[in-house]
């Protein structure tokens, strides 16, 4: 069945945003099997290949949230904690940390696993990028609030607050 039967079609300011929603109403999961095409001179995937997958998976779950298109702003920090192989499976998940009147905070971490195996995972990134909703001209809308639900969203709210207050500050990181 062709995706626009599912949800009709994506554009922005298609469906109306409830006033607010909860992290995993907007939660994304992406899986990936790397291939030779996605390697460097080193036989590892490129750090640029995984960035690619974190953005697509945080558009997405921005995206959900708001309602209507959602543009990256900045990235708050990526980090790259083992590398990654020819025939990992990576599996993406983003949810939202927090959100503002037009912008987003979401959280994403990559994990790894053999494609053919049912053996052990390991967190392999993880990274924190901001974006904006956005309308058909490219300006900024308003998203629904972030009601959090569970100590860990409240956890992540906090951290991502603290993030906030450092781009507030001029510091990075």
């Amino acid at each position: 069945m062709p995706a626009e039967h599912l949800a009709g079609p994506a554009t922005a300011g298609t469906t109306p945003a409830p006033p607010h929603r909860a992290p995993d109403d907007s939660q994304v999961v992406l899986a990936h099997i790397m291939s030779d095409h996605d390697t460097n001179l080193y036989g590892t995937v490129h750090g640029g290949t995984v960035m690619k997958l974190i953005d697509d998976a945080a558009a997405a779950a921005a995206g959900r949230h708001a309602g209507t298109t959602a543009v990256t702003v900045s990235v708050e920090d990526m980090r790259f904690l083992t590398p990654v192989r020819t025939g990992d499976l990576l599996t993406v998940r983003a949810r939202l940390d927090d959100a503002g009147r037009t912008s987003m905070q979401v959280g994403v971490e990559v994990t790894a696993e053999r494609w053919n195996a049912t053996g052990p995972t390991a967190l392999v990134a993880t990274g924190h990028l901001v974006f904006v909703a956005v309308d058909d001209e490219g300006h900024p809308v308003p998203v629904p609030e972030l009601r959090a639900v569970t100590e860990d969203d409240l956890r992540r709210r906090r951290r991502a607050a603290e993030r906030r207050e450092r781009r507030g500050a001029g510091e990075s990181g």
